[in-house]
C-alpha cells in the first residue's frame, strides 16, 4: 500500500499532470468565454439576418406534455446548432494558435558551411610527396 501512495503521489506532481490540469482547467473557461461569444454576439444577428429568429428556441415538439403526468417531448435542434458552432469557433481557434506555436517552433535555416582554408601539409605529406615524385621521375628515366 505504501508502494502504490509513492507511485501516485510521483504520478500527481509530475509536471505533465499540472500542465494538463491546467489546461483543462483553462480551456472550461475558454469554451465559457466562447460559448457566450457565440450566443450573445454571433447568434442575434445571425438570427436578425433570416428574418428575427432565435436559434435557441428553435425546436420540434414531438409530443405536448400530458398535464404534469409527462412533459413535453422536444427536439431542440437550435442549441444543437449553436453548440456546432461553438465547436467549430472553438476548433478554429486553437488551430491558429498551435499554428501560431508551430510558426514560433521552427527551426531556423542551416547556417551554409564554409569550407576551412587549406592547411600546410605536415612533414610526412611532404615526404610521401617527395617519394611519389622520386618513383615518377624514376619511372619515366626507366621505362
Amino acid at each position: 500500500m505504501k508502494n502504490m501512495m509513492l507511485e501516485f503521489k510521483e504520478f500527481a506532481v509530475k509536471g505533465n499532470v499540472i500542465d494538463m490540469a491546467v489546461g483543462v482547467i483553462i480551456g472550461t473557461a475558454f469554451g465559457r468565454i466562447v460559448s457566450s461569444f457565440v450566443a450573445d454576439v454571433v447568434m442575434p444577428p445571425l438570427g436578425v439576418l433570416v428574418g428575427g429568429v432565435d436559434f435557441s428556441e428553435l425546436a420540434i415538439t414531438v409530443r405536448e406534455a400530458i398535464g404534469n403526468e409527462a412533459p413535453a417531448v422536444v427536439i431542440s435542434y437550435g442549441r444543437f446548432m449553436q453548440t456546432v458552432i461553438d465547436f467549430a469557433i472553438i476548433a478554429f481557434v486553437i488551430f491558429i494558435a498551435i499554428r501560431f506555436i508551430n510558426r514560433l517552433k521552427r527551426n531556423p535555416p542551416p547556417v551554409p558551411v564554409v569550407p576551412a582554408p587549406p592547411t600546410a601539409p605536415s612533414a610526412e605529406e611532404k615526404l610521401l610527396a617527395e617519394i611519389r615524385d622520386l618513383l615518377k621521375s624514376n619511372h619515366q628515366i626507366n621505362p
